[in-house]
């Protein structure tokens, strides 16, 4: 009842304290060049932007169970969600001033005075002076310039900038999971085309041999197809290596250690390739998370502005306690004395050489970086977007002409191998031939490769499937 009494604030106050001033600058968003068109979108295509489960359209279950285990195992989105708990905890700093705070405390004074005609205690004359006193005491600086308000709103903005940070982490790991995983597919279909082709060598090198020994061959066309089956054999290793490095690169990624990675693999070529098609790049903005990020702090970053702003203005405190002051301990359960003290305090501050301004100004460059880099993720998103598509389209061809090659070289490849076989044909048309069609179908493992790639980009161009808020 008494800390009710004293911290009664006329209905006049109260008003000032919760309307306060507004200092500015007020947040816009800035303009950006948005142009209207995605350039190597035609203007007739159907948009079909990013599912939120994306990789499902490749249609492999593995890849399913490896990007599941990264959400769930990866070491980056764990810190990144870590990061979200400390800004949380910012906002909960930086809001405390908002409120008053208050205070309990209870005290014990003591003290001995010497008096002429009191007791006496070796030869000397005292009196003892004993008092206690226990109560509550509040404080509450008047936000009146919103100096405190700005840097709770600045933590909230900072707050919500970790959480589109946690999106942007999450889209890089999955994305990275999934071109790996097409890396280790890729090299596994480039080790079984080189092993076929060796076999294919290989026969054609025993048939040589079953000739030179029948006298219907010479010692030239067999070294000849030995130093071929030699070469292709020397290869294998180096793609083997090149699997496993990428199978043990999963790892990292998926949040295990590579002794425990069980991966089948396969080959690219039993994979879908989900159509994406984007809308107008203005939708793009949006779906981005590193764009919501970069605003996010622009919306931070501005709100300090504002307290680097109000710090040029007094500081108003207010201050309230009460309670029980007693001269025996007993006397503080029953009827004592009561206490209360009301106050208020100005403090301007009249020189600071040059501190308040330079921070002042230290805020507004620092805005000034973020617009920039604002500018520059904009500006990021429409440049990833467009080399995205780009790249998709011309290895989309690509694969298309690559696979007529390898159609041309197959059939090559066999007439040699018929002639050959019918002795019409000397050994070097046979080589060429082979080497042709090796080379031809190891392209086109890797052009399809690139066009997994291609699209892969594309789907972290758009966001992943992300929609950010309004």
């Amino acid at each position: 009842a008494v800390m009710a009494n004293v911290l009664r604030v006329p209905a006049a106050v109260l008003a000032l304290v919760l309307s306060g001033c507004s200092l500015g600058p007020v947040y816009r968003r800035p303009a950006v060049d948005v142009p209207a068109t995605f350039v190597a979108t035609p203007a007739t295509a159907e948009t079909a932007w990013p599912a939120a489960e994306w990789w499902r359209g490749f249609g492999s279950p593995e890849l399913d169970g490896l990007i599941a285990t990264a959400r769930a195992n990866n070491t980056d989105l764990a810190a990144a969600a870590a990061r979200i708990v400390q800004a949380d905890a910012q906002v909960g700093i930086s809001s405390a001033p908002l409120l008053p705070t208050i205070q309990g405390s209870a005290n014990d004074d003591y003290q001995r005075s010497g008096l002429n005609g009191s007791r006496s205690l070796g030869g000397r004359r005292y009196i003892d002076n004993r008092s206690y006193r226990i109560g509550p005491s509040a404080s509450y600086d008047l936000d009146f310039w919103g100096r405190n308000r700005a840097f709770a709103e600045a933590a909230q903005a900072s707050a919500v900038a970790t959480r589109f940070d946690q999106v942007t982490v999450a889209l890089n790991v999955v994305t990275s999971v999934a071109q790996t995983y097409f890396q280790f597919l890729a090299a596994q279909d480039r080790l079984g085309v080189a092993r076929r082709n060796l076999a294919d060598s290989e026969r054609i090198l025993a048939a040589f041999r079953a000739r030179l020994s029948v006298g219907t061959s010479n010692a030239l066309d067999v070294s000849q197809q030995e130093a071929l089956v030699a070469n292709q054999r020397a290869q294998i290793p180096a793609l083997r290596n090149n699997a496993e490095q990428q199978r043990l690169g999963l790892g990292i990624l998926i949040g295990q250690p590579p002794e425990r990675l069980a991966i089948d693999g396969g080959t690219l070529e039993k994979l879908a390739l989900p159509p994406v098609t984007p809308g107008l790049p203005s939708a793009l903005l949006v779906r981005r998370p590193d764009v919501a990020n970069a605003e996010a702090q622009l919306v931070a970053q501005n709100a300090n502005i504002r307290a680097a702003r109000a710090a040029f203005y007094p500081t108003i405190t207010l201050t309230a306690s009460g309670g029980l002051s007693s001269a025996a301990l007993s006397a503080i359960t029953g009827p004592g004395t009561v206490v209360a003290a009301l106050g208020a305090a100005l403090t301007q501050t009249i020189f600071d050489n040059g501190q308040r301004q330079g921070q002042l100004d230290q805020s507004r460059g620092r805005y000034d970086e973020l617009l920039a880099n604002y500018r520059r993720t904009t500006l990021q998103a429409f440049t990833d977007t467009e080399q995205s598509l780009t790249a998709f389209q011309y290895t989309t061809e690509q694969e298309a002409l690559t696979r007529q090659a390898v159609a041309v070289a197959q059939r090559s490849s066999d007439i040699g191998k018929a002639q050959l076989a019918a002795g019409t044909i000397d050994i070097i048309t046979s080589l060429n031939t082979q080497t042709t069609l090796y080379n031809d179908l190891d392209q086109l493992t890797q052009v399809r490769l690139a066009r997994f790639q291609a699209l892969l980009n594309l789907y972290k161009a758009l966001g992943g499937g992300w929609v950010g808020p309004q």
